[in-house]
């Protein structure tokens, strides 16, 4: 019997993991080990993955994958490893660095969404992205605080459940403690999940290391009813632990406290122990340590320990096997020792080395929890808040709906909840640019201020409200918990366009930012599928695409505006699903990697956690529109304000002057009728401004952008779209809030009308001056659909390609992606404007 024959609400105990490579290292790595009890908790709506119960966590498998795992339903779920304890030594951890200084660089570790980035926040006051789902943190961020006279340097690094080779985050951690060397490793672990989180804390006691250990969610486990006696446990491993609470900032004076004890040599708990694999493999990792100590190999045993070098050779890591190669004189000689000894012990124990190892780690966690550790004695077992709300968001008929429909009423209220403030700043921009108008004398100094300046920054910036309400609905739904059961009920549709349904966490990052999003895909195994993840992430409407979108709807289709911006959303990631499954069908022939990924319980985000997030977000479009906005607003301006075309000016005073004689001329023959006057006022005035108007596009078009604009025109014109509107999407290459800067200059109001028209008026009034189209609207609510996919799905910004090329290693993909997108936007705008004119609309 497998685990995936077992029905809803059945327990089994795992007696066989099969299956090879990085799969079966990682399921193993995460509690599915030989001996456990193993409930089944219930299908997705799809009836793939399936959600279980092991170790105190929730944790999704795919069908296919639950087939490589036998259970059998006898048994009482007792973990059948002996419990070998600890090998005593006398040495204290290793001290790194100069414990004279002030300066304590201390590195965050701990498994995926166990609190660190929010201890990281709370001590350094930072601002990094936090979310209840694995993979947030996917880079390292330092911060320096003080502490008790010391500078604390906290570095956190990517959540990781071990620190093998299996995820680029694994080597990404690894590498940073070995090369780094920090003086203290802050292991930050659920105390909820202590199983599962200590499995780590084994392999940093192998690295010889000072750890010290922060027993986060300390009122949850407290809540639970059930007892632990960490002081107990923490002489066991010759490791301090402090309960604290993060997210409330609970206990992080004591912990840094105990940093600096354990620092300064201080903290008596503190020892070294060796974990016991038992004699055989205790004899082979002896006889391996020796030969790695001999003379010479100093530029490797002066960093990593030993004992953990050995450990690793006899599991045959290959980033282990490496630095042997490059930095031991005897490297052929230990390597050929390791292969002998691990091919022996894997023989004896028919299992792979890692599988030994990874046993008896767990065998030590076991035996020293049960010694420590006291689960509540209440037999009466409740539904958990989080089974009932799975019950209902996760359900086969309710999920996709309630996802739907989360995602809709985000985009209603953007417009409904952000109308109001966005009118007050436009009246704010509007009464700035008349301010400078009237104090500033006529000259380039006022146009560059009140028409590049204030129209260009202004026009983005009124759309700020609608950017913190989209990042508090997003961070509000990242911060429960509920974006990692959205990936578990799309993984059936992932898989099917050949994707993993981790692929689905970055792409909802996306519309936040690309950027971030793209540094996510590293949570993703699969090199293959981590590329497609990459270049399918640009589909996702990110904040800077949605100014844009906000203006469109507003001045086009301004009784239906949530409703076609959560059209335009949806379309985004069909789009992105659809090229997903022509790029594995074509470029990437690489069967998926197996989907296995914690489902972290729900929690209360607080509301002050969720509105420093998101008024994070919200200082980054503020940063934004100091640096890239205000800088792409000059630019356009004096791209659009020179040459200054004098023989135009010129050609436009003596039509004005004609049209003033001639007014004058006629006032004179009917000064008695003032009806006939008043009309002929009005008609002289409506010249003007025409005549206004047409000098303004004449000079834009004489221009260094209008001639730009003109130059491209004929390759976007089959899309209905005129010159300014091209340039606006040139432009918006560095930055899609650009395009919206763009069109606040181009667009520009009439100089003579007093008014102050916002640019969705200008947009609905504007019309051809010139040409065949003379006289007809510039856009129509069908050009601005076309346009709007165009915005969708064409080149992402400068930042993007950036970050792809820095993920990939090469500048094939983010050429790839440049080329790829845009042709698909010409496409799809091009078959909208045109269907659409055939149609009559």
């Amino acid at each position: 019997m497998t685990l995936a024959d077992l029905k809803n609400g059945e327990k089994s105990i795992i007696t066989k993991v099969k299956g090879s490579g990085a799969f079966r290292k990682r399921i193993i790595e995460m509690g599915f080990v030989v001996g456990k009890e193993v409930a089944v908790i219930k299908n997705a709506p799809l009836k793939d993955p399936i959600e279980y119960n092991i170790m105190g966590y929730d944790v999704s498998l795919r069908r296919s994958e639950a087939r490589l795992i036998e259970v059998s339903k006898k048994g009482n779920g007792n973990n059948h490893k002996e419990f070998e304890g600890t090998i005593e030594t006398e040495n204290t951890p290793a001290a790194n660095g100069n414990r004279n200084s002030k300066i304590i660089n201390v590195a965050l570790v701990g498994n995926p969404n166990c609190g660190k980035t929010t201890l990281f926040n709370y001590a350094s006051h930072s601002k990094e992205k936090t979310g209840n789902y694995g993979g947030v943190t996917v880079g390292a961020a330092t911060a320096k605080f003080h502490h008790r006279g010391y500078t604390f340097v906290l570095t956190d690094l990517p959540g990781t459940y071990s620190i093998t080779s299996y995820t680029p985050e694994e080597l990404y951690v690894r590498s940073h403690i070995i090369e780094e060397v920090p003086d203290i490793i802050l292991n930050v672990v659920d105390t909820s999940n202590l199983e599962r989180n200590l499995y780590l804390t084994t392999q940093l006691i192998d690295m010889d290391l000072r750890v010290v250990i922060g027993l986060n969610m300390w009122d949850e486990f407290l809540a639970k009813g059930d007892r632990f006696d960490f002081e107990s446990l923490g002489k066991m491993i010759g490791i301090p632990m402090v309960p604290i609470v993060a997210s409330k900032g609970r206990g992080i004076g004591k912990l840094f406290n105990r940093i600096i004890d354990v620092y300064e040599g201080q903290d008596e708990v503190v020892r070294h122990i060796h974990i016991n694999y038992g004699k055989y493999t205790e004899k082979q990792i002896k006889e391996l340590q020796e030969l790695i100590r001999k003379p010479g190999n100093e530029a490797l045993t002066t960093v990593i320990s030993p004992r953990y070098i050995a450990i690793k050779l006899l599991e045959q890591d290959k980033e282990e096997i490496k630095r042997v190669k490059e930095k031991c004189v005897n490297a052929e000689e230990i390597l050929e020792k390791s292969r002998i000894e691990s091919e022996k012990l894997s023989k004896l124990r028919n299992e792979p080395v890692e599988t030994v190892i990874t046993d008896a780690k767990y065998g030590f966690i076991e035996g020293a929890l049960k010694e420590t550790y006291k689960p509540a004695t209440s037999k009466i077992q409740k539904l958990s808040q989080s089974r009932i709300i799975d019950s209902i968001v996760t359900s086969k008929i309710l999920s996709y709906p309630i996802f739907l429909l989360a995602m809709w009423i985000t985009f209603q209220a953007t417009f409904y909840l952000g109308d109001y403030p966005m009118q007050w700043i436009q009246a704010g921009v509007d009464w700035l640019s008349e301010t400078v108008k009237a104090i500033l004398p006529e000259g380039i100094v006022r146009d560059a201020l009140a028409d590049g300046i204030i129209e260009g920054v202004g026009g983005v910036i009124i759309f700020l409200p609608n950017i913190l309400i989209l990042f508090f609905f997003i961070t509000l739904m990242e911060a429960s918990g509920y974006m990692a059961r959205v990936a578990f009920i799309v993984d059936k549709l992932m898989h099917r366009v050949g994707l993993h349904g981790k692929s689905f966490i970055p792409m909802l990052m996306g519309f936040g930012c690309n950027v971030p999003a793209i540094m996510a895909t590293r949570t993703i195994e699969s090199k293959s599928d981590r590329l497609v993840t990459m270049l399918i992430i640009p589909f996702m409407s990110c904040s800077a695409r949605y100014p844009v979108y906000i203006l469109i709807l507003s001045a086009f289709f301004q009784d239906d505006r949530g409703t076609i911006l959560f059209g335009i959303y949806l379309f985004g990631i069909l789009l992105a699903g659809l090229v997903a499954w022509i790029l594995k069908k074509t470029m990437f022939k690489v069967n998926t990697i197996p989907f296995v990924m914690e489902l972290p319980p729900y929690r209360v985000p607080p509301l002050k956690s969720v509105l420093k997030q998101t008024w994070f977000k919200g200082e980054q479009y503020l940063r934004k529109m100091g640096t890239t906005i205000l800088v792409a607003s000059i630019i356009i301006w004096v791209l659009g304000y020179f040459p200054r075309g004098e023989k135009i000016e010129n050609q436009f005073n003596t039509k004005v002057e004609m049209v003033k004689k001639e007014f004058n001329n006629t006032v004179s023959t009917v000064k008695q009728d003032n009806k006939q006057l008043s009309s002929l006022t009005t008609g002289y005035h409506q010249q003007l401004d025409s005549l206004a108007r047409e000098l303004q596009l004449q000079k834009q078009e004489y221009s260094m952008i209008g001639r730009i604009g003109k130059f491209i025109e004929p390759a976007i014109a089959p899309l209905g779209f005129d010159w300014r509107m091209g340039v606006s999407l040139v432009a918006g290459s560095a930055a899609k809030e650009v395009v919206i800067s763009t069109m606040s200059v181009l667009f520009a109001g009439n100089p003579t009308d007093e008014s102050n028209q916002s640019l969705v008026q200008r947009l609905q009034t504007a019309t051809y001056t010139s040409g065949d189209k003379k006289g007809e609207p510039v856009f129509t609510p069908l050009i601005a659909m076309s346009f709007m996919l165009f915005i969708l799905i064409y080149f992402p910004c400068v930042a993007v390609i950036a970050a792809i090329k820095n993920e990939s290693g090469k500048w094939k993909w983010p050429l790839f992606l440049a080329v790829y997108t845009t042709l698909m936007a010409w496409g799809v705008s091009f078959l909208v404007y045109q269907v659409g004119t055939l149609l009559g609309y």
